[in-house]
């Protein structure tokens, strides 16, 4: 673990750093006079956006801020970035390398936040809550509507790291068949937990909820392909706390439309915000602006990791874990 040199400006423009006062506080604290976006102005857009404002700064806590070559060049002082939260898809391993710049980086930080969400979005979708919750808002009296029970029900998770291995804990009280895919060997916590290691096509073939769990990678971008969608059960409930650009959505929508799939739930869009009114106003669709990581505690220790990323961190390299 590779320890940067003393750190004297730092800047946080992550929304989701300011949107908790302590974290604020507790910032300001060890690094005085340090550059805080709390005004929740989103520096994320464009490269332009976020190399004005790391300008003259030697380290940052960022979200969803590009760090590429281009920005990295811009800022030349720039020693350290550090991650709050766990997705590294706006980060450049090969840039940093380059440029000398050290990550800082804690992998799990908002695993229970997030599995807690999957967890929301099965047992909403299988309950048709979505639908009858947006019939009641518009005025109609709807009656119940036959739903299904999680308990029971066949769980497939595509992607057993930290949130995948959390979502399953959080499935040991329903009686679930749980099937797992994942292209690292996680065999122990299988046996210990119950699940069953399967491949791909089984993984679509038999789940009735599916759950996304996947870092975007080349391998991973648009994964969900409308022929991958097709080979999904009819009756399937597909949930992406993931990161978009995984599901191509603009087949999800037809494939929702029709009923070739029974229910989706997304909180990760492959634009933020999401654009597509069409998708979103599906009655068998549930849709969450990117609240995976938003709870208190999770946000809390999202953090304090990211501040203590600014001085404990390492030098990322280009396919080699975490970037492998």
């Amino acid at each position: 673990m590779k320890r940067s040199g003393k750190i004297v400006r730092v800047a946080a423009p992550a929304v989701s750093f300011c949107q908790h006062p302590g974290l604020v506080e507790l910032l300001e604290e060890k690094y005085p006079g340090a550059r805080i976006n709390t005004e929740c102005i989103p520096h994320y857009r464009s490269e332009d956006d976020t190399i004005d404002y790391l300008r003259d700064c030697d380290g940052a806590i960022v979200s969803f801020e590009p760090i590429t070559d281009r920005v990295l060049s811009a800022l030349p002082k720039l020693k350290v970035v550090s991650k709050l939260g766990v997705g590294l898809d706006k980060i450049d391993p090969a840039a940093m390398k380059k440029h000398g710049v050290a990550l800082g980086w804690t992998p799990g930080v908002n695993k229970r936040s997030v599995a807690e969400l999957a967890l929301c979005m099965a047992i909403a979708c299988l309950r048709h809550v979505t639908d009858r919750n947006m019939r009641m808002r518009r005025g109609e009296r709807p009656l119940q509507r036959m739903g299904r029970q999680l308990t029971g029900r066949t769980v497939g998770i595509h992607g057993c790291g930290e949130i995948g291995k959390e979502l399953v804990r959080l499935l040991q009280p329903f009686d679930c068949e749980l099937l797992a895919n994942d292209i690292k060997d996680y065999s122990d916590f299988y046996r210990e937990y119950g699940v069953e290691e399967v491949s791909f096509e089984d993984l679509l073939k038999r789940s009735e909820v599916l759950s996304i769990h996947l870092t975007v990678t080349d391998k991973t971008l648009w994964m969900y392909t409308p022929e991958v969608l097709d080979r999904l059960r009819p009756d399937c409930v597909l949930i992406n706390t993931a990161r978009g650009r995984i599901i191509d959505e603009a087949a999800l929508k037809e494939r929702l439309g029709d009923g070739r799939i029974a229910a989706a739930a997304i909180d990760t869009f492959a634009i933020e915000p999401p654009e597509d009114d069409e998708l979103l106003n599906l009655p068998n669709f549930l849709a969450t602006p990117h609240i995976g990581a938003g709870s208190e505690e999770a946000r809390w220790n999202m953090g304090v990791t990211a501040i203590e990323g600014l001085t404990d961190n390492f030098l990322p390299e280009p396919g080699v874990f975490p970037f492998d």
